[in-house]
């Protein structure tokens, strides 16, 4: 009599363990990780300072913090940054929908719909990649670049600017076209 409770039992609560199972397929993914994140930071929103004056603002829907096997952090659903050159005054916008910060490499690199505007030119320019490297103050890539400038099309095999983007290039800049939009 024991015997059956006890299979009685079990057979419920395994109905209502399989019957109680969502199929978030995010928290799937999630769970299906090699490696899981050692901290979780929603809706964040971080400030860079030197000397007191504000060098970046950064927000970012979900920030993953590693320590294992590398110390990095993931910006698995993009990244929005606003950079400054002097007290309240921004100088370029950067917007990805992945970036990745190695912290052993001094290096964050931002991928997939990368869209740079210089705020002081008017430039936008379109990448598929981009690397900082903190500790040279640079950013660049060696990829194709795409840049408009009101009617101005640009094209160029590669970028690069300091962090600031206070004297951001286009190397091997060609292809200005001038177009005119049909109503």
């Amino acid at each position: 009599m024991l015997l059956q409770v006890r299979n009685g039992a079990f057979a419920l609560f395994l109905t209502c363990c399989l019957l109680g199972c969502g199929n978030d397929m995010e928290e799937t993914r999630f769970l299906q990780r090699k490696t899981l994140p050692s901290n979780t930071i929603k809706n964040a929103k971080i400030q860079r300072s030197e000397n007191g004056k504000l060098q970046l603002l950064m927000t970012a829907p979900l920030i993953e913090q590693y320590t294992q096997p590398e110390s990095k952090t993931e910006y698995r659903k993009g990244v929005y940054m606003r950079f400054f050159n002097g007290p309240n005054k921004p100088t370029a916008t950067l917007k990805a929908r992945y970036a990745v910060d190695y912290d052993r490499l001094g290096k964050m690199m931002v991928r997939d719909s990368v869209v740079i505007i210089d705020l002081q030119r008017g430039d936008t320019v379109y990448l598929k990649d981009l690397t900082w490297n903190k500790q040279e103050h640079r950013i660049f890539t060696d990829k194709p670049v795409r840049s408009k400038n009101g009617k101005r099309v640009t094209y160029g095999d590669s970028f690069e600017s300091d962090d600031a983007f206070v004297s951001p290039v286009i190397v091997h800049q060609r292809g200005t076209l001038e177009w005119t939009e049909v109503e």
